[in-house]
């Protein structure tokens, strides 16, 4: 008999983070599996199970194993930070067993995580209280006149935007380049942006500023960024912060 798959959004990573969902999931498995940096976050947490890890750029690689140890009768978390169902390992779960007569027989089922557009946001205030869009500047699986379409329509919709993947080694100016595109698209230049690093984990940074200042700041791959709509403010908090402010329209 097949075991079952979980595919698990664990949140930033962090216990406390993590859904109650989520947890039990994985106390039912015998098998965690994931990207390298993922599976470390929780073997602390969960030091009884077994680990099993496959570097980026193997995510094809990551999903069969799963289904190799759930076709042997194991039950099998797949672990994704943020949500399994936003860049998250879902979608290939299921177009593999799409596509694949012999993974018929393995049942999957996402559980949803806390992703890093609303965790981050928090950090941040309120900077996605209003219609919002999330867009990845990682152009690995999509191609960069695609993103910058993305970019040019959700500024001219007004949305605010969520960007994943802002920086990587090979991709260090990619932030300057969208924010430049936005510039273009018609947004202000004082526009209120943000961004947070490591968010929910050590070390969490988080920095308030404008378009154009965003344009020079140096992000990494952990760092989920912020882009206000035009009617986004920068004000503080009680503890003389800087956070974003994107009202719904209320008359208060």
């Amino acid at each position: 008999m097949s075991g079952k798959i979980y595919i698990v959004g664990i949140g930033p990573g962090a216990y406390e983070k993590m859904t109650v969902e989520a947890v039990e999931a994985i106390k039912k498995s015998d098998i965690i599996i994931g990207y390298t940096v993922y599976v470390d976050l929780l073997k602390n947490t969960f030091p009884e199970k077994t680990f099993e890890s496959t570097p980026m750029k193997q995510e094809i690689e990551r999903c069969r194993l799963c289904f190799d140890y759930a076709l042997n009768g194991k039950n099998v978390s797949l672990v994704c930070s943020g949500d399994a169902g936003v860049y998250g390992m879902a979608s290939p779960m299921f177009q593999l067993k799409a596509e694949n007569s012999e993974y018929s027989s393995v049942a999957l089922c996402v559980i949803p995580g806390v992703t890093a557009a609303t965790s981050g946001s928090a950090v941040l205030g309120a900077p996605l209280n209003h219609d919002f869009c999330i867009i990845s500047l990682s152009d690995l699986l999509t191609p960069w006149e695609v993103i910058e379409k993305r970019l040019t329509a959700a500024i001219q919709g007004d949305f605010a935007i969520a960007l994943y993947n802002p920086s990587s080694h090979k991709r260090k100016d990619y932030l300057k380049k969208a924010c430049s595109i936005m510039l273009n698209a018609g947004a202000d230049k004082n526009r209120a942006t943000g961004f947070v690093e490591n968010i929910g984990r050590n070390g969490t940074k988080a920095v308030v500023c404008t378009l154009s200042e965003l344009m020079e700041k140096d992000v990494n791959m952990f760092t989920t960024v912020f882009i206000g709509n035009s009617q986004s403010e920068i004000i503080f908090s009680e503890s003389n912060e800087p956070i974003i402010l994107t009202k719904r329209g209320y008359r208060v």
